[in-house]
């Protein structure tokens, strides 16, 4: 018996709205969580992909990704508070005399004008991030090194191989990096570009800092960064129960204030 039209649509409205708060969803799942065959699932995937709702992925899909980030200053705004309360904590993780990497993401940026703020007698900061260059450029102290690759505008950073290959020629004190998920198997993150640029990023840095808000923990995204093992820290503002509940390894969490 054939589904009626309305019964369709609303099923590939749930499955949409599933897709956008999850970000990423494999098959199994997406059948299991609406009831309904494979051949069904992709079939609707197929057609949310046609009206560019989502993009398939080898067995999943996501949500289209530049409609998930919008740009990078009018991000800037989400979580502002628990940004700033995280950058603080990150401050003191910052040595004077050191070379340190700054990544993408908002989170980081208000890194960056903790530092703009605070005095440091010499520091390197080394950055694919373009807001962040701006942030810092021009600061007595602080010297501002720019790792070159292909715009990515969504994020306002350079990736690429050209760009891993110039992360490869560094040695950082300390890494301080953005995740988009954090569970059970470790951090993940959306785009397979700037998985590849943070992997060699963290080959190349003594210690792996991750800043990650509480909207993260708990999500996966389309490609696995790195295991709990490779992470030095993560500093978040996600209640310690949550984070625990979610695979987040205890000895792993910073906070920016007592929980």
């Amino acid at each position: 018996m054939k589904t009626p039209l309305h019964l369709v649509e609303e099923r590939r409205a749930k499955l949409s709205a599933l897709l956008s708060s999850h970000r990423y969803l494999p098959v199994r799942d997406i059948c299991r969580r609406l009831g309904v065959s494979e051949a069904t699932a992709r079939r609707d995937l197929a057609h949310l992909e046609k009206h560019r709702h989502i993009r398939r992925t080898f067995g999943g899909a996501l949500t289209d990704y530049d409609s998930r980030f919008p740009p990078f200053r009018e991000r800037l705004r989400h979580a502002a508070a628990a940004k700033r309360e995280i950058a603080r904590t990150s401050l003191a993780l910052v040595p004077d005399g050191s070379i340190c990497y700054f990544d993408s993401g908002t989170t980081v940026h208000a890194l960056a004008e903790a530092v703009r703020d605070s005095l440091f007698q010499s520091l390197t900061v080394v950055t694919n991030n373009l807001p962040v260059a701006e942030t810092l450029s021009g600061l007595d102290g602080i010297r501002i090194c720019l790792i070159g690759g292909e715009l990515l505008p969504s994020q306002s950073l350079l990736l690429g191989e050209s760009a891993c290959r110039a992360a490869k020629l560094w040695s950082f004190t300390r890494a301080f990096l953005s995740a988009e998920g954090a569970t059970r198997k470790g951090l993940w993150n959306t785009r397979p570009e700037v998985v590849s640029f943070q992997r060699a990023v963290m080959s190349r840095a003594e210690e792996s800092i991750f800043l990650i808000d509480a909207t993260k923990i708990g999500t996966t995204t389309a490609h696995h960064l790195c295991a709990w093992n490779k992470v030095g820290s993560v500093i978040t503002d996600s209640p310690l129960e949550s984070a625990q509940k979610c695979g987040v390894p205890a000895n792993k969490i910073l906070y920016p204030r007592e929980k």
